[in-house]
C-alpha cells in the first residue's frame, strides 16, 4: 500500500506557477488530482507513491514553490506561514505510519540541507501532537517574532524564516477529509460563528477544525473544514448542522466542496444515510469489494 501526501502551496491565482509546480510534483510520485483555489489563494496536491518517491516528489514541488512563490506579496483568505506551507505524509494503512515517519524525517533533512528552509513538525512527529494552526497564528511575523523571543525553533533547518518562501510546516497524520461549505452571504462573522460552533475545541463536533473565511471573488463566505475523524463525524451530519445554524441566521447554503481526494469509507456512510439502505456498507460497493482480491 502506498504514502499519500496532500501538500498545500500558497498559489492559487498565477496559472503558470500552478502549473510549474504540478510539473514538478508529477513524478516519480503519482499525482491524483490538483484543487485550486483563488480566494485561498492556495493549490492542494494529492499524490501517492513509497517513502522515497514521495521525497523525491515533494522536494521538487518545494524548491519551486520557493523559486516562484514571494510569501511577502501573498494576499489571501487562507492563514499561512510558506510557500510551501503544509507538508503532511499520510500512511493510508495505520500499520505504515513508521514509514511515513521515515519519509518526513528525510525530507525535513533534504529541505534543510539543500533549500536551508525552516521546518516545523506537527502531527504524528511530535510528541504533543500540534497542529499546524500552533505556527500560523498571527501569520509569519508573529511566528519570526515566537522564534526570536525564543518561545519555539524549528525541528530542522536555520532559526530565520525564509525571506520570500517562509517555513515548511511537515508532519505525519491520519487521512483527512478536507471539506467547505459556502453559504449565501457576504457576512463573514456569521461563517465564523458557524465554525465556532461545530468546531470541536469549542464542543462541537469530535475531530473537526473549522473557519468561517470571506470568498470575495465569490461573493460568498466560508466554513472551511479538516474532519480529522470522518467515522466520530460524518460529513452529512455536519452538513445539516451547517445548514440549521445558517438557516437560524436567514442565510442559504450555496454549495459545498471537496479539496482533494475523500477516503472511500466515508462517502458510503453518506450514502447509507441517504438512501436509507438497512446494513449499507464498504462491503456492498462493487469496486471495494474488487480491490479485496
Amino acid at each position: 500500500m502506498p504514502l499519500e501526501s496532500v501538500p498545500n502551496f500558497s498559489e492559487g491565482r498565477d496559472a503558470a506557477v500552478v502549473a510549474a509546480m504540478r510539473d514538478a510534483l508529477e513524478g516519480p510520485a503519482r499525482l491524483l488530482d490538483v484543487h485550486v483555489d483563488r480566494d485561498h489563494n492556495r493549490s492542494v496536491y494529492t499524490l501517492v507513491g513509497s517513502g522515497g518517491e514521495l521525497v523525491e516528489s515533494l522536494f521538487s514541488g518545494i524548491s519551486t514553490a520557493v523559486d516562484r512563490i514571494d510569501l511577502d506579496a501573498h494576499v489571501g483568505a487562507h492563514p499561512r506561514i510558506g510557500a510551501a506551507d503544509v507538508v503532511p505524509v499520510v500512511p493510508i494503512r495505520p500499520d505504515d505510519e513508521p514509514l511515513a515517519r521515515d519519509a518526513a524525517l528525510a525530507l525535513a533533512d533534504r529541505l534543510d540541507d539543500e533549500l536551508e528552509l525552516p521546518v516545523f513538525f506537527y502531527g504524528r512527529l511530535t510528541e504533543d501532537s500540534r497542529e499546524p494552526a500552533f505556527f500560523r497564528r498571527g501569520g509569519p511575523k508573529e511566528l519570526q517574532r515566537r522564534m526570536d523571543a525564543g518561545e519555539l525553533s524549528p525541528d530542522r533547518g536555520p532559526a530565520r524564516l525564509h525571506p520570500t518562501a517562509g517555513g515548511v510546516v511537515l508532519g505525519v497524520r491520519r487521512p483527512l477529509i478536507a471539506f467547505n461549505v459556502n453559504l449565501q452571504s457576504q457576512d463573514v462573522d456569521c461563517a465564523k460563528a458557524i465554525a465556532g460552533i461545530i468546531r470541536e475545541r469549542d464542543g462541537g463536533f469530535p475531530g473537526v477544525r473549522a473557519l468561517g473565511l470571506d470568498l470575495p471573488t465569490a461573493g460568498l463566505v466560508q466554513v472551511s473544514m479538516n474532519v480529522t475523524d470522518w467515522e466520530a463525524s460524518a460529513l452529512h451530519e455536519i452538513v445539516e448542522r451547517i445548514k440549521a445554524e445558517a438557516a437560524s441566521r436567514g442565510v442559504e447554503v450555496a454549495g459545498s466542496e471537496l479539496v482533494g481526494l475523500m477516503p472511500a469509507g466515508a462517502a458510503v456512510a453518506a450514502a447509507e444515510s441517504i438512501l436509507g439502505i438497512d446494513g449499507f456498507d464498504a462491503r456492498h460497493v462493487l469496486e471495494l469489494r474488487l480491490l479485496e482480491d
